[in-house]
């Protein structure tokens, strides 16, 4: 383009040249600074920016702030404000301190923000045009046309990478930190490598906070606002600023970069880079990168908002529920029949539990049942549909035999049985529950007002089966089931019919041969 400094073929470009003569830079008629030493960067796309050592600043600014800004071809932007006798502009200039060998000659000069000033007096200097181009090639086409349909994060990181060296940029390792809202893992770190045909997918649990490798690791530099990290691997190693580098520069590497990836709502993700170039990383390689780094972030932001709503969805309605919502079950009176054992399962003595031991404690231990019940249900084909005080109700829906939800939910009731009575045998305190089975027609869908629903069972049986719960406390049985369910079981116990309140009609029930239960404590 005519009257650009660089070749917009040439990639992404930064120069910098000392300004002839003297150059004020003022607000309002206010000089700001005063210099003839001052300096000018050309850089693609962005228009020419003055920079002036302190010394020639010639108003009071403040210490650093905390705001810290990245650029991988100048590193770590410090920030102050400019103090006036009126007025304080905030973060109204700032200076690279620690500049990068790119941006070397404006190591601790001081850059103004454009809203910071309203006039900038060149003397007799002229400055070019602006350095224009165009950022085109295989990584932007693909990001603009192709990039929407990799169906994974993994895919994602993989052809990121792939394009990225189309595009001739030296890249030996990429990886991206990405957080999470997950109640077990703090986030996903996906590590791409050039010649390695799997991506590496790490999933740390919430103890990575606290462990020594991540507190001395660019990830936790960056993502605590710190600003990103550059540094080039030919130095000593008692220089290298993270052991991260070290053991990257034992596998070769030359150049290392650790930027921020920003998510809409403010969340600091970590995009790492590594090069074996012997020369690393160019001006062009860094430039380009950091230009669509925010497209690149939109799109894990847009994998993990869905891995989240996903997780989030588990968390609090269960798995099949919370992909059927997903599927887009989301209105009221959305759901099925079917047929299935609904369990409802409670902690037996919870409030004798709760004065004895505390409230803390008593969570502690509520959580430890719940885990347990939990897991069981899990494994053996059913799925938790919500706590209810110190209960869980469960369901275990037929499949193509329509006995599989009884046969799976009589598995789980003496599996939950089993393991509470193998924790109390470890722990000082002994942990009783009540199980009720039963079996039939529910509906499972949302229910609710027509802005806030609950995905349930709706139906007899999961009335029947706390009644048979409670009826088990007084009759010295650990799980109580209907017909249904002693049809598939062995070694029931009959017991005979109940009537249960709210029932029309007495229930057949029976025992489930787990052993007899502790005379039952005062009702919970």
């Amino acid at each position: 383009m005519e009257g650009s400094r660089f070749n917009s073929a040439a990639g992404y470009g930064i120069d910098i040249e000392p300004v002839k003569g003297r150059v004020r830079i003022l607000r309002d008629g206010i000089v700001l600074a005063d210099s003839t030493r001052a300096k000018v960067m050309y850089e693609t796309r962005l228009t020419p920016q003055v920079y002036v050592p302190l010394e020639d600043v010639t108003v009071d600014l403040s210490d650093q702030t905390d705001l810290k800004t990245f650029c991988p071809f100048k590193g770590t932007a410090r920030y102050r404000n400019m103090v006036l006798d009126t007025e304080t502009i905030t973060n109204g200039v700032w200076s690279y301190d620690d500049a990068l060998p790119e941006s070397r000659d404006i190591n601790g000069f001081i850059g103004f923000l454009s809203s910071s000033y309203t006039e900038v007096d060149l003397g007799e200097a002229q400055f070019d045009a602006g350095v224009a181009g165009n950022i085109s090639g295989p990584l932007v086409d693909w990001l603009m046309r192709g990039a929407a349909f990799e169906p994974t994060p993994e895919d994602f990181i993989r052809a990121l990478g792939e394009k990225m060296i189309e595009s001739g940029i030296a890249l030996y390792r990429m990886s991206a930190m990405i957080w999470s809202l997950h109640p077990m893992i703090a986030g996903k770190n996906y590590i791409w490598t050039r010649d390695a045909d799997e991506i590496r997918t790490l999933a740390p649990s919430y103890e990575l906070f606290e462990h020594r490798s991540f507190i001395n690791s660019p990830l936790h530099h960056v993502s605590n606002g710190l600003g990103g990290v550059r540094q080039m691997l030919d130095v000593p190693d008692d220089k290298m600023q993270f052991p991260i580098m070290k053991d990257l520069k034992d596998e070769g590497a030359t150049d290392y970069v650790a930027m921020p990836l920003f998510f809409s709502n403010g969340q600091v993700n970590v995009l790492t880079l590594t090069s074996d170039h012997p020369d690393g990383f160019t001006t062009a390689n860094l430039g380009l990168i950091f230009e669509v780094s925010s497209v690149i972030s939109r799109f894990f932001e847009v994998f993990t908002q869905k891995e989240n709503a996903q997780s989030l969805l588990e968390t609090y309605v269960g798995r099949r529920s919370g992909a059927r919502v997903l599927g887009g079950e989301i209105r009221r009176g959305d759901g099925d029949e079917i047929d299935a054992a609904i369990m409802f399962c409670d902690l037996r003595g919870s409030t004798s539990l709760e004065e004895k031991l505390g409230r803390a404690t008593y969570i502690e231990l509520l959580n430890g049942f719940f885990d347990t019940v939990s897991a069981v249900v899990h494994d053996t084909d059913g799925e938790v549909l919500k706590f209810i005080g110190d209960a869980v109700l469960a369901v275990f829906p037929d499949h193509e035999k329509g006995t599989e939800g009884s046969i799976n939910a009589i598995e789980a009731c003496k599996g939950i049985v089993a393991q509470l009575d193998a924790l109390s045998q470890e722990g000082s305190q002994r942990i009783e529950c009540s199980i009720g089975v039963s079996h039939g027609s529910v509906t499972y869908g949302n229910v609710g007002s027509l802005e806030r629903l609950d995905f349930t069972v709706i139906g007899q049986p999961a009335n029947v089966a706390a009644r048979l719960g409670d009826y088990g406390k007084k009759v010295g049985h650990r799980i109580v089931v209907s017909q249904d369910l002693a049809d598939q079981c062995d070694d029931c116990i009959p017991l005979g019919p109940v009537s249960l309140h709210n029932v029309s009609e007495p229930v057949e029930s029976f025992a489930v041969n787990a052993g007899v239960a502790k005379p039952a404590e005062p009702a919970a």
